[in-house]
């Protein structure tokens, strides 16, 4: 599991006290952060030029360097991140991975 810096920037201004504490003890588990790069931002770019936000192109661009698949529980960042042509992961919530993993399935 990984990390990064995107993702610890949205936890620690995460509103909700609780809700950051949970997504801090989620992100230790993480075995490496992942730093934006050059190559990063600019594949990020690619994706806003999709439609995609910026703080989510990020996301992806940072998964894509060093991961397999990406979990959202955001339903539009998800559907959005589906949409995308040339994307290199697989983008899913949670509870669909833990399906496919359980099902043996590799889509």
């Amino acid at each position: 599991m990984a990390s990064s810096q995107i993702l610890k920037f949205e936890v620690e201004n995460t509103p909700d006290v609780l809700r950051r504490e949970r997504l801090r003890i989620l992100k230790k588990i993480a075995k490496k952060t992942i730093k934006i790069t050059k190559e990063i931002e600019k594949r990020a770019k690619c994706f806003e030029t999709s439609g995609t936000q910026s703080f989510n192109a990020l996301h992806l661009a940072c998964a894509e360097m060093e991961t397999d698949i990406l979990f959202t529980v955001d339903r539009r960042f998800l559907k959005k991140a589906k949409e995308v042509k040339d994307l290199k992961i697989k983008v899913r919530n949670p509870l669909e991975g833990i399906e496919e993993v359980y099902n043996g399935k590799n889509n």
